[in-house]
């Protein structure tokens, strides 16, 4: 998209899919900024980017100034410039001194996120919402960037392919990629995973991973906003945007699941959902419910549950029950523990995840040294896709044939007019946001 003084295109001619996509693979100057990239650890200034200046954005591009003395924010890319204004004027009164965005580095839109990756930048902070987030993705290792991903990485299965397929070309680049699943991150869980790894309950017999909390606010609608800027707005709540909550919110929850199991995939997915709270038009047609089961090969079999309804009993826990012991965690109470042969309890140093994430992350960078966490974090993403997969279509499905899907939940073109309200999924009814597009 264009900078705040030029000519605003979300507002004029559409996009087509395949020409946002497009936007991604045409800039000419991609080896001038692989060869600032490359050398970014030996520069003073780190150049930033911030693509989606939501609140989750505006704390990651703080983290990342705290992180390294030589960050400077560069260039701000977001839909709306309402939203933008807010983030840039909170990152001025954090480190007021590195702040670098004048009024020609701040792009709206539907392609801000390629101007900001054209803007002369080293590293960029994707957060917006998740449906953009493979073709951003790819859009920054073409361009050499080294990149922060927020949870998760895709809405549907065509997109955790372009992840992955972008995370292979940064490796081959030596360029990192760091994910937005922070418990990854955090010293406690580190602990109690390298405990599980090294057979301190023996064997995984079964995992329950719960994610249950209340329901995220709404913006009502307003006069003058189309139906695609009214679904932009409350993007948490539909799923061509968010993936649904089991895939935006709970996927830390599954990814649990995938760090206990060390990265081994379950071979199908059977599970429940529905719609049993949520009101309203801003509500979207995202489910309140979900429950699954994930089945492995060896007989292995886990559970995840989440739920995003008012007053209700709030739980965020991942039970792990082994041959030798159980271990429950609670990463919020803090509560990390293990009963059994090799009776553990976590008493070591307590750590801020979303700091230590760009800590590492550009450590990474002046080292030369990249992070690639593109395989463990497009899996993850892909479980819980599976996991709503299953659940709006009533079905039991594979893991072949969920991650070899063709649906695509892409709107037919990126404009701000109108846009059909997509329809609640009703299991064991035909959906186009179900498995009927599954090959």
């Amino acid at each position: 998209m264009t900078s705040r003084n030029q000519i605003d295109r979300s507002s004029g001619t559409p996009f087509t899919r395949r020409e946002f996509v497009s936007t991604a693979t045409t800039a000419a100057i991609a080896p001038l900024i692989i060869t600032r990239s490359s050398s970014a650890q030996a520069a003073d200034t780190l150049r930033v980017g911030l693509v989606g200046c939501g609140g989750r954005g505006t704390g990651a591009a703080a983290q990342a100034l705290n992180a390294d003395p030589g960050v400077q924010l560069w260039a701000l890319g977001d839909m709306f410039d309402d939203r933008l204004q807010k983030s840039l004027e909170n990152l001025k009164k954090h480190a007021p001194e590195r702040i670098n965005v004048p009024a020609e580095r701040q792009f709206l839109g539907f392609d801000a996120y390629q101007q900001v990756i054209d803007s002369g930048i080293d590293v960029v902070l994707l957060a917006t919402p998740p449906h953009f987030r493979p073709m951003q993705i790819k859009a920054a290792v073409e361009a050499g960037l080294h990149i922060f991903a927020e949870k998760p990485m895709a809405v549907d299965a065509p997109g955790v392919r372009s992840v992955l397929h972008s995370a292979e070309i940064a490796k081959q680049k030596q360029l990192s990629l760091m994910s937005g699943f922070c418990w990854r991150y955090n010293f406690p869980e580190r602990a109690m995973f390298e405990q599980i790894h090294n057979g301190a309950i023996g064997d995984i017999v079964s995992i329950h991973t719960t994610y249950h909390t209340g329901p995220l606010g709404t913006n009502p609608r307003q006069d003058g906003w189309s139906d695609m800027e009214f679904q932009l707005r409350n993007w948490v709540h539909f799923c061509w945007l968010s993936g649904d909550h089991i895939v935006e919110q709970a996927c830390h929850a599954v990814d649990w699941n995938n760090w206990a199991m060390k990265g081994r995939m379950p071979t199908r997915a059977t599970a429940l959902g529905g719609r049993q709270m949520r009101e309203g038009p801003a509500t979207g047609n995202i489910y309140d419910h979900f429950t699954v089961i994930y089945d492995y090969e060896d007989g292995v079999r886990t559970f995840h549950t989440c739920r995003q309804m008012p007053n209700c009993s709030y739980d965020n826990t991942c039970y792990l029950m082994g041959t030798k012991g159980t271990c429950s965690m609670n990463p919020w109470a803090p509560k990390h523990v293990i009963k059994g042969d090799t009776p553990w309890r976590y008493d070591g140093p307590r750590s801020n995840m979303y700091q230590i994430e760009h800590d590492e992350l550009f450590a990474a960078i002046r080292r030369g040294a990249p992070i690639n966490d593109g395989t463990w974090m497009a899996n993850s993403t892909m479980m819980s896709i599976l996991g709503r997969m299953a659940a709006y279509s009533g079905q039991t499905i594979t893991w072949d044939d969920a991650f070899n899907s063709t649906e695509d939940l892409s709107p037919a073109a990126y404009e701000m007019g109108d846009l059909p309200f997509p329809p609640v999924p009703e299991p064991g009814q035909p959906s186009p946001i179900a498995t009927d597009t599954i090959s």
